[in-house]
C-alpha cells in the first residue's frame, strides 16, 4: 500500500513535472511557449502566471467537478448529470482567474503586462491549462491530488519555457546558418529539447 501511494506521488509530482511534460511530452500550450520564450524575463513573467492560473483553476474546476457536474439530480423524477458542462464551465473558470490576472499585472505590473501582450489572455485557450483541468476529472483525482498534479504540470511547463528562452537568447549571440535563422532554429531547437526530456521516462 505504501508503495502504491509513493508511486502516485511520484507521478503526480516529478511525472508531472519531468516525465510527462506538457508543453515538451503532450505539446500542449505550445503557442506561448514559442512566443513568450524570446525573453528569460518575459520567459519567467508567463511562467508565474501559468502557475498561478493553472493551480486555482484546477483547484476551482475540481471543486465545482467533485461536488457538483459529477452528481446526479433527480428534477421532476428525471435523473439528469450536468457533467456535459464540463468544457464550457472549466473554460469560464479559466477566463475568469485569467481576467484577474490581467488586471492585477496591468495594475502592479505595466512592463510585464506589455511584455506579455496577446499572449497574457492566450491563457485562457491555452490546452495545457485546459487540459491539466480534463486530465483531472477523467482520472477520477480527488481534490488534493488534482492541486498537486496541477501545481507540479504548470512548473514543469516553467521548466520548459525558462530552459527554452535561455537557450533562444543564446542563440542570438551565435551564427546560426542564414536558412535556420529565426523560427526555424527555434523549432529545431524545441525538438532537441523535446528529445532530452524523453531521457526522464524512466523515473516513473
Amino acid at each position: 500500500m505504501a508503495q502504491e501511494s509513493l508511486v502516485n506521488l511520484l507521478e503526480l509530482t516529478v511525472g508531472a513535472m519531468l516525465v510527462y511534460n506538457f508543453v515538451l511530452a503532450r505539446f500542449l500550450g505550445i503557442c506561448p511557449f514559442l512566443g513568450v520564450s524570446k525573453k528569460l524575463d518575459t520567459a519567467l513573467g508567463m511562467s508565474a502566471a501559468v502557475v498561478f492560473v493553472m493551480t486555482l483553476a484546477s483547484l476551482l474546476t475540481a471543486l465545482i467537478d467533485v461536488y457538483l457536474l459529477s452528481r446526479s439530480f433527480v428534477i421532476g423524477g428525471v435523473d439528469i448529470r450536468l457533467n456535459f458542462l464540463q468544457t464550457l464551465v472549466f473554460i469560464a473558470v479559466i477566463a475568469a482567474l485569467v481576467q484577474m490576472l490581467e488586471v492585477l499585472l496591468q495594475k502592479f505590473s505595466p512592463a510585464l503586462y506589455r511584455a506579455l501582450g496577446i499572449y497574457l489572455p492566450l491563457i485562457t485557450t491555452n490546452c495545457a491549462v485546459l487540459g491539466v483541468a480534463t486530465l483531472n476529472a477523467g482520472s477520477g483525482r480527488n481534490v488534493w491530488e488534482s492541486v498537486v498534479f496541477a501545481f507540479f504540470s504548470s512548473l514543469g511547463f516553467g521548466l520548459a519555457l525558462v530552459i527554452f528562452s535561455s537557450l533562444r537568447e543564446r542563440l542570438e549571440l551565435s551564427a546560426v546558418p542564414r536558412p535556420f535563422q529565426g523560427m526555424a532554429i527555434a523549432l529545431i531547437t524545441a525538438g532537441i529539447l523535446a528529445m532530452a526530456f524523453v531521457g526522464f521516462s524512466g523515473l516513473c
